[in-house]
């Protein structure tokens, strides 16, 4: 009876989602920390320390290293590898990772008797891979709109304006700061082809929902832009994979994890994507009408785009989706991120957290916070900073609820461009647990919120491509929604309604909250009538 694997190598994980098409099963649900698991990486969250907050880079020796526990675990499990007849995967998006001519060589003859971190060392021509949380490229990014014509001419042909951690302006900035480094780079592969390209044996492509987080690939044509390339860094054409659709077979499983772990070498190897384009099949969301809200260490809000639509403020993203057609998205740096340092600033349990969120009110009597704990993607917020409105850091309950009202009144007000008008929210992501969050959610959005059974969206989806690509392969097809079905349906059970006198509130609440972001970020007028005029009109 096949099985297929869907592996995500996320920030701080490994995950793996292990599916039985035939029984409708989730077989297996694990995850490697790379903190508890690697500390002799050196990461912190995932992260490499940096007394630069706007630096971000990560050890790529650490994901294969994860990988290898990764494989060891599932044997431990006792899950028959063999029995696995094909594997994708998801990378986060934009993080990545630069090799010597020698990758190709050395990947072709992994040895088992050795670790793979051990065997690619020396095949890395940059020791560190800059990843999504890095905002240190904003000089690389003017220059690169400068050079094409403007941020709207670059969001027009790639689908997002120039962004700090997107893989072109990193590449730009590592060729302008490090140019022997860069001389010395054959390959520069996302996290995602990575991962694909160490499990094949050979360099694999880049899926096109990948590719358009570089601002690099023209979004409509799929393929690399002259024009980006150009504007980027010299001979970069020549240093980048192909561009391939999702449903694209690497090749066979290397003969390492042959030996080594007793994968079958039948075993096919799919093309990798990004997490958020994972993460859109993983919730189920292959047609227009709903959206879903992933609460990770970043924050996300996405939903299906049958035709790409750009973002006119340049928050937004388009990217290419594993069902050929598109998707929207906006991420917010500060999520968990921002929710983990109200916590523990104020030394609570997540249980105390939430009962400070279920003993305050809606809308807070107007005390608002703008937590940029982290430079910020959506607003762009290069320097951190916490502002608060009418609100003391001593008042620990009105804190917590400050932190998760901005967040949610922060993707309202930046989602307005995408012209959705749902009824309907799905929740992923770890703090997708937490019924108390996902109420404030529910009342801000005016929406019916769902949880969902498997809380790793984009290990689930890039099982789900695994098993989609392979029944093509194999002269079987399935649609999308029959690949699907009983594995991205929502918990019904877990459905969060709006409460009424909550969302009578909101609206002016969200009203309050642009004045506030206004004020710190644009030099708009101090809030004070503002607040006076929201708690008039909520009193």
């Amino acid at each position: 009876m096949p099985l297929y694997l869907g592996l995500d190598s996320s920030t701080q994980s490994l995950s793996a989602v292990l599916l039985n098409l035939e029984t409708r099963e989730v077989v297996l649900n694990h995850a490697v920390s790379f903190d508890e698991r690697l500390p002799e990486c050196g990461c912190r969250n995932g992260v490499l320390p940096d007394s630069d907050p706007t630096i971000a880079h990560s050890n790529p020796l650490m994901w294969l290293a994860a990988l290898d526990l990764m494989c060891s675990d599932l044997q431990a499990a006792g899950v028959d590898l063999s029995s696995i007849a094909a594997i994708s995967g998801s990378g986060q998006q934009h993080g990545s990772v630069y090799l010597k001519s020698n990758a190709s060589h050395v990947l072709k003859v992994l040895s088992p008797a050795k670790s793979l971190s051990a065997q690619m060392r020396a095949s890395l021509s940059r020791p560190v891979a800059p990843i999504w949380m890095d905002s240190s490229t904003r000089q690389q990014c003017d220059e690169i709109e400068g050079i094409v014509g403007g941020a709207t001419d670059v969001a027009n042909l790639t689908g997002s304006r120039c962004f700090e951690r997107f893989t072109g302006p990193q590449i730009r900035k590592f060729w302008r700061t490090e140019s022997r480094r860069y001389e010395n780079t054959a390959k520069i592969h996302l996290v995602s082809s990575f991962m694909a390209s160490v499990l094949a044996g050979k360099h694999a492509p880049i899926d096109h929902g990948d590719g358009a987080g570089m601002n690099l690939m023209d979004i409509r044509t799929s393929q690399w832009s002259p024009a980006m390339l150009k504007a980027t860094a010299p001979g970069l054409r020549g240093k980048l994979p192909t561009l391939a659709p999702s449903n694209r077979i690497v090749g066979r499983i290397s003969p390492y994890f042959v030996e080594k772990y007793g994968f079958s070498p039948r075993c096919r190897v799919m093309v990798w994507s990004g997490d958020n384009p994972n993460s859109l099949i993983g919730v189920g969301l292959i047609q227009s009408g709903k959206v879903c809200i992933s609460l990770g260490t970043s924050d996300t809000y996405f939903g299906f785009m049958p035709e790409p639509k750009i973002s006119p403020q340049g928050e937004g993203h388009v990217f290419g989706s594993p069902t050929g057609d598109y998707m929207s998205l906006i991420c917010f740096l500060n999520g968990s991120l921002a929710r983990e340092r109200v916590k523990d600033a104020y030394r609570l349990s997540w249980a105390q957290f939430s009962d400070a969120l279920r003993r305050t009110k809606p809308g807070n009597s107007g005390k608002v916070m703008l937590p940029y704990f982290a430079p910020e993607i959506t607003p762009n917020v290069l320097k951190p900073q916490v502002y608060r409105y009418g609100l003391k850091e001593t008042e620990v309950r009105a804190n917590v609820r400050a932190v998760v009202e901005a967040q949610m009144a922060s993707m309202a007000i930046h989602s307005g461009w995408m012209g959705v008008q749902t009824k309907t929210i799905y929740a992923t992501g770890g703090a997708s647990a937490n019924r108390e969050i996902l109420q404030v959610m529910a009342d801000v959005h005016n929406a019916d919120v769902y949880q969902f059974e498997v809380g790793n969206s984009a290990a689930l989806g890039a099982a789900l491509r695994a098993a989609h690509a392979d029944l093509k392969a194999s002269k079987e097809p399935m649609s999308w929604e029959e690949v699907a079905e009983g594995f991205t349906d929502p918990i019904q059970k877990s459905r969060v309604r709006p409460n009424r006198e909550a969302v009578r509130v909101y609206p002016e609440f969200i009203k309050l909250y642009k004045t506030c972001e206004d004020n710190a970020l644009r030099g708009g007028s101090y809030p004070v009538s503002a607040r006076e005029q929201f708690l008039d009109q909520v009193s």
